[in-house]
């Protein structure tokens, strides 16, 4: 995983079959907005991201990765 990645939108939505153009269409946005977010170039809103949760049918911390300094917790 890249240092730089913080949203795993791009992996569910190959998860689900779906494309970038689903959420284009179900959230009227522009293509470069939904490609900024699955690029992880820019993120998408908490409520956003919560939005994209429930269209994917998903809990929205799948949606994220892990945080690094949770893996030295324990």
């Amino acid at each position: 995983m890249s240092e730089n990645k913080i949203n795993r939108i791009s992996e569910v939505l190959e998860e689900k079959g779906m494309k970038n153009n689903d959420l284009v269409i179900h959230f009227k946005v522009k293509k470069e907005t939904v490609s900024r977010w699955v690029n992880n170039k820019q993120q998408p809103t908490l409520n956003t991201l919560n939005e994209i949760a429930e269209f994917l049918n998903e809990d929205i911390r799948n949606l994220l990765y892990q945080s690094k300094w949770t893996k030295y917790q324990k």
